[in-house]
């Protein structure tokens, strides 16, 4: 069979790049932070003379984000593969790979890069792989094969992308990569998405019964225990000794919703927090906020951060993964250990207590996130390297 790939033409000096034909494939289209951001990222891609199309492997609480990228006019095929050695799975994705006949194969999260990688070399495609997590699972486990057969496939990628150097250093030691594959590309946001009025910030405070002058925290996450949300609701009570009238404004959902919600009412800060359950207008949501609070007890490159800083809020987080890569102590967020519930507490009542720090923190944040976490900059390095590798054709 005649290999997908071929070599491209050098265009004149002066004449736009060609266009690249890139398939995404991924673990699934569910509401999380990786799907999110391919999502939000492929009108940017698209501008930088990509031309997308996407195949989820998975199905993950109903795949709601493929409605998203299907109204941007871009492709998208779902394979319902449920397990890596699922009868026909590798046939799946080697036939879906063929009907894109795409220029470069792009993987994201560990169950695509599996069975991506190698299927993508067999046809001669050149590969690029995403790795979203920081996952080190123990040894002898199922979880810990998976991570081999992932190693093992992501050293047959032609580039490896890591989304913080946190990242790469893990994968470096852990997958055994060649340094000269992985490269390092923050994700990226558009910032004008988070611009906001009074008006926005009042209307979401009445949605949420939330009075116009009390003291808002918020944290926007899928609750997933990692999240580390159990942290700060078992700070609340302490910011709430020195702030009585706080609320904290949990947006999203996951399998760790049940669990913070029975320790909201142990905790009897049932009064106190609102789960407003996954939302689709979170900028609106982060304007009624006053502090963003991410408590994780892992993080590669936590995507929402840059968001919070968009919104222009000031931020407490954990010290933990890529996010001392995105902000400085001091600067644009106080960070603290993870698991500290008491430093925690602190560091937001800090903040509360200073609001002109806190909106200088907040001026910061903008400054950063325009400086370092376009997407645009974000889109335009990976189609330079999807066109560079599509030019060097068969790996």
């Amino acid at each position: 069979m005649t290999s997908p790939a071929t070599l491209r033409p050098v265009p004149a000096p002066g004449a736009s790049p060609p266009p690249v034909r890139v398939l995404y494939l991924i673990d699934s289209l569910g509401p999380g932070g990786a799907e999110h951001l391919l999502a939000a990222s492929l009108p940017f891609l698209r501008r930088a003379g990509v031309v997308p199309e996407v195949v989820a492997l998975q199905e993950q609480a109903g795949n709601p984000i493929a409605a998203r990228i299907s109204a941007q006019g871009v492709p998208v095929r779902q394979l319902g593969i449920r397990r890596l050695r699922q009868r026909g799975a590798r046939r799946r994705v080697r036939e879906a790979i063929i009907a894109a006949a795409p220029d470069v194969v792009h993987t994201q999260l560990e169950f695509a890069a599996v069975l991506g990688i190698p299927a993508a070399r067999r046809l001669g495609l050149p590969t690029v792989a995403t790795l979203h997590t920081l996952d080190a699972p123990p040894p002898r486990s199922r979880l810990a094969l998976h991570f081999r057969l992932m190693a093992w496939s992501l050293r047959r990628a032609r580039r490896v992308v890591a989304v913080s150097e946190a990242t790469r250093r893990h994968y470096l030691e852990q997958a055994r990569l060649r340094p000269e594959r992985v490269a390092t590309i923050y994700n990226g946001i558009d910032p004008t998405t988070f611009r906001s009025s009074p008006e926005d910030r009042g209307a979401a405070r009445h949605e949420f019964g939330l009075g116009p002058d009390a003291p808002v925290l918020i944290t926007v996450a899928v609750l997933r225990e990692p999240k580390g949300l159990q942290h700060m609701l078992a700070a609340l009570p302490r910011v709430a000794a020195a702030f009585p009238a706080v609320r904290y404004l949990v947006v999203g959902d996951g399998p760790h919703r049940a669990a913070l919600e029975a320790a909201t009412r142990n905790l009897s800060l049932e009064d106190r927090v609102v789960f407003a359950g996954a939302r689709h207008d979170v900028p609106r949501l982060l304007a009624a906020a006053d502090v963003f609070v991410l408590p994780s007890l892992t993080e590669a490159l936590p995507t929402v951060l840059a968001e919070a800083m968009a919104a222009g809020l000031p931020i407490v987080a954990t010290t933990v993964g890529g996010i001392p890569e995105m902000v400085r102590h001091g600067d644009a967020a106080l960070l603290v250990p993870p698991a500290d519930d008491v430093a925690l507490a602190d560091a937001v009542c800090r903040l509360l207590a200073n609001p002109r720090q806190a909106a200088a923190m907040g001026r910061s944040g903008r400054r950063l996130v325009a400086a370092r976490f376009d997407i645009r900059a974000q889109a335009q390095a990976l189609a330079d390297d999807y066109r560079a590798l599509a030019a060097k054709g068969r790996p």
